[in-house]
């Protein structure tokens, strides 16, 4: 049976990248990763197909339904029109029809209701394997660096006790040759420290937003 494409998504954005990265050695290296971008980009693909599909068989539904809504209003003029010539008959018929196009009315209602929870589903999953593309290319870059580094003479081939700060340091240094590469300007790296204080003062003005905030809600409830 093939694979449903919620569990597809689920699958994909539930792997740890951590652990993708630590097995690419005895995988193979960066084939391992390198696939599983390409299983992130063939998912987000037949998601936004879906996606696409949903959008119109709901549009399809809505249409008709405004059809149904005018041909709803016609009848109940025809009825009218009918009993001011003394066809109750005839009155009784399009009062009839009418009933029977309202059931299909609720029918296309029910279908509008369904396909916009599936497009809300859909479009979380986009959302989430295009984050878990992103980490799994920032983990994949990371590791080639890491490989090159220690072709070069670094400090030997990544091992599993490698530090969170030397991957952090080797995901920014792949960010910033892909910015240079496009066009832009690298970011100045600071020490660990130096991010630590501007950290703090960020912290710092919050904290002094907050207390105006309160200060202008207090002075509005004396008031």
């Amino acid at each position: 049976m093939a694979e449903s494409i919620f569990a597809r998504v689920s699958r994909i954005v539930s792997a740890h990248v951590e652990d993708g990265v630590d097995r690419m050695e005895e995988a193979g290296g960066e084939v391992v990763m390198r696939e599983a971008v390409r299983e992130a980009d063939r998912a987000i693909d037949q998601v936004k197909a879906q996606l696409e599909a949903v959008m119109a068989r709901r549009l399809q539904a809505a249409r008709q339904r405004q059809m149904l809504a005018q041909r709803l209003e016609e009848l109940t003029e025809k009825a009218k029109f009918a009993l001011k010539e003394g066809r109750d008959d005839l009155a009784e018929a399009a009062l009839s029809r009418q009933i029977d196009m309202e059931g299909q009315a609720g029918k296309l209602d029910e279908i509008q209701a369904q396909a916009r929870e599936e497009e809300a589903r859909l479009e979380d999953g986009q959302a989430s394997l295009k984050a878990r593309k992103a980490q799994m290319e920032d983990a994949l870059s990371a590791y080639a660096i890491a490989r090159r580094d220690a072709a070069l003479g670094g400090d030997g081939p990544s091992r599993p006790e490698r530090s969170a700060e030397k991957k952090v340091d080797a995901a920014e240094q792949a960010f910033d040759r892909a910015m240079s590469g496009a066009g832009g300007v690298g970011f100045t790296r600071a020490d660990a420290e130096t991010i630590n204080r501007v950290a703090e003062i960020d912290g710092l003005q919050k904290s002094a937003s907050v207390a105006e905030r309160l200060a202008a809600l207090k002075a509005g409830a004396a008031a």
